[in-house]
């Protein structure tokens, strides 16, 4: 018994200083990745907030009616298809203009009564648009999101074995918390510790909500596989293409009607090629996600609901994996989690700089 403790004992002794190399020096390299990407984090959560500072023409004290904005809407429609617009945020009050997503990550925003452009935004005329897409791409494009996905799962790696080598007896939890000003490699150590254990549980919530969204079909596939969720939800078939024109205002109040009450329409997807059928997500009352998961298909010719997804209908498995991004990106719990969000993307180029200040401290000891 006794030579199998010590067996445990010198094994566990051995991991240590490794885990510990490891947690150093992947920590100085990958580390600022995390670090870079964390930063421009805290800018992103208040993303429409510098929108509107930086364009007052975008600001409206009230929003038109569903109607008219459909009249607005037509217009923006119309030239879509030279602007290779695919979708359209209705306005709201957070961003009281209509926001279309066009090709190469461009941004159109469009007046809410009467259609008209006011700003088109890419990452080369937008500092916030160029961090979005260092953020989410690393300015590479897929191949940028995939090393993201890698450096989010070495982050966590990182997080959970700072936890493991800092973890203390009950007795001295108090003073391994202490921050010390002298010597340099003490204070490093003890800054670096503390401020990474305090605010442990927010930074994991933020790499991991990160993490999931890069790989968010596998994680969602999983979830839903663990909590049993039903199959997911079918589209209606197309509807073919007529030389017609679309009443869009109709179209907008049909969806208001067919919503479940208290929902906010808020994207609609322009109709491609020969497929007319339009697609109108919408917030159910209980939705986290800022835009809503849940969506009405509509006959835009006949101005009618074909189909209604509500998202919080769905399975656990699926209502979880969509709490992902309001989670990540602050759009839930007010103003508390939008400045916690904030505060965590500052902690890892903290920790990132005391880590390296307290190896150089150390190195120059010796």
């Amino acid at each position: 018994m006794l030579r199998r403790q010590a067996m445990s004992t010198s094994s566990a002794w051995r991991f240590r200083p490794v885990l510990k190399w490891l947690h150093l020096w992947l920590g100085l390299s990958v580390g600022l990745v995390f670090a870079v990407v964390s930063l421009t984090g805290t800018v992103l959560a208040f993303q429409s907030e510098l929108l509107l500072a930086a364009h007052p023409e975008l600001e409206r004290e009230r929003l038109p009616p569903l109607a008219l904005q459909g009249h607005a809407l037509a217009r923006i429609v119309a030239g879509a298809e030279d602007s290779g617009i695919r979708s359209v945020d209705l306005p709201s009050p957070r961003l009281p203009a209509w926001q279309a997503f066009a090709a190469e990550g461009e941004r159109h925003y469009f007046d809410p009564a009467n259609g008209e452009l006011l700003l088109v935004r890419n990452t080369g005329n937008d500092v916030v648009m160029w961090m979005r897409d260092l953020h989410t791409h690393l300015l590479a494009g897929e191949t940028g999101e995939q090393v993201l996905g890698a450096s989010g799962i070495v982050a966590l790696f990182l997080l959970l074995s700072g936890l493991y080598l800092w973890w203390p007896r009950l007795a001295a939890l108090a003073a391994s918390l202490r921050w010390h000003a002298a010597p340099p490699a003490r204070r490093w150590l003890s800054w670096h510790r503390s401020l990474g254990v305090l605010l442990l549980p927010l930074l994991l919530v933020v790499t991991f909500t990160g993490v999931a969204m890069v790989y968010s079909q596998p994680f969602r596939s999983a979830l839903r596989w663990t909590f049993a969720d039903g199959p997911e939800v079918v589209p209606p078939l197309p509807i073919e293409r007529r030389t017609i024109a679309i009443d869009w205002p109709a179209v907008l109040l049909a969806a208001a009607d067919a919503a479940p009450r208290g929902s906010e329409l808020r994207r609609v997807s322009v109709p491609e090629g020969d497929n007319a059928l339009v697609s109108i997500r919408f917030r159910a009352p209980g939705e986290w996600h800022p835009n809503g998961r849940s969506v009405i298909w509509l006959d835009p010719y006949r101005a009618r609901a074909v189909q209604v997804h509500d998202a919080t209908a769905q399975g656990a498995g699926a209502r979880i994996s969509e709490t992902m991004y309001p989670l990540h990106g602050g759009f839930v719990g007010g103003r508390a989690w939008q400045w916690a969000v904030a505060a965590a993307g500052l902690l890892p180029a903290f920790l990132l700089a005391t880590g390296f200040l307290f190896w150089r401290a150390r190195r120059r000891r010796r």
